[in-house]
This record gives C-alpha cells, sequence and structure tokens, in this order.
C-alpha cells in the first residue's frame, strides 16, 4: 500500500551516509537519486524510504507524530539495526523490546531528528 516515505534534512550528505549504512543492512540501496533526493528501495516494486532537502527552500523540520517504520524478519534484526543507528549518530527514542504480545520494536531518531523503528511481528 505505501510507496515510498520521504522525510527532509539539512544534513544531506550526512543523511545520505547514515541511510545507506542503515538500510544497507536489509539490503536496500539508492533506487533514484538527484542533487536534493535520494530514494533507498530493495527492489523496483517494494516500498522506500526517501531524504530531500525541502522544496521550498525552508529548512526542514521534523513531523510531530510522525514516524517511519522498518518491518524486519526477526528481534535480532530490530537490535542490531537499532546499534547501528545509534553508531552511526542516531539517538534513542526507545530501546528494543516486547511492546505488545506479538510486536517487538526499537525507536531512534536519524541525523535530524526524524523519528523512526524498527519492527519485527512475530514470536
Amino acid at each position: 500500500m505505501i510507496g515510498y516515505v520521504m522525510v527532509g534534512t539539512n544534513k544531506f550528505n550526512d543523511a545520505a551516509k547514515f541511510y545507506d549504512d542503515l538500510l544497507g543492512m536489509l539490503g536496500a540501496g539508492r533506487m533514484m537519486e538527484a542533487d536534493n533526493f535520494i530514494a533507498w528501495s530493495t527492489g523496483p516494486a517494494s516500498p522506500a524510504i526517501s531524504i530531500c532537502k525541502p522544496h521550498d527552500g525552508k529548512p526542514a523540520s521534523v513531523g510531530n507524530g510522525v514516524m517511519v517504520a522498518i518491518m524486519v524478519d526477526s528481534r535480532e534484526k530490530v537490535d542490531s539495526m537499532y546499534a547501528k543507528a545509534l553508531k552511526l549518530g542516531g539517538t534513542d527514542e526507545g530501546a528494543p523490546g516486547q511492546r505488545s504480545d506479538n510486536f517487538y520494536a526499537g525507536y531512534f531518531r536519524d541525523l535530524d531528528g526524524n523519528k523512526l523503528n524498527a519492527f519485527y511481528f512475530g514470536e
């Protein structure tokens, strides 16, 4: 259902490296890019995560209540993505753990303060 999610950045080159390294853990690579935009995906028919310099020329800001959730295939992958995000300069928004019966997630912010999580559904 979701084609792509885009977050704004004021640190374009640093954000590009952050997402190259973080999403590379899932086998995602750059699928589209221009001077002000990069999108990563695992394939042409898969959802994408994108960064951009805002088109209106104003500084990017974090949307209050907005979050990008990245589905992974194991609790271990949640743990490793969360740890990688912090190693890359991201900040903690909630350590990995069980949130409900079948929902395990870790929450973090990227270099611009955009909120993300890695989550796993399953036992």
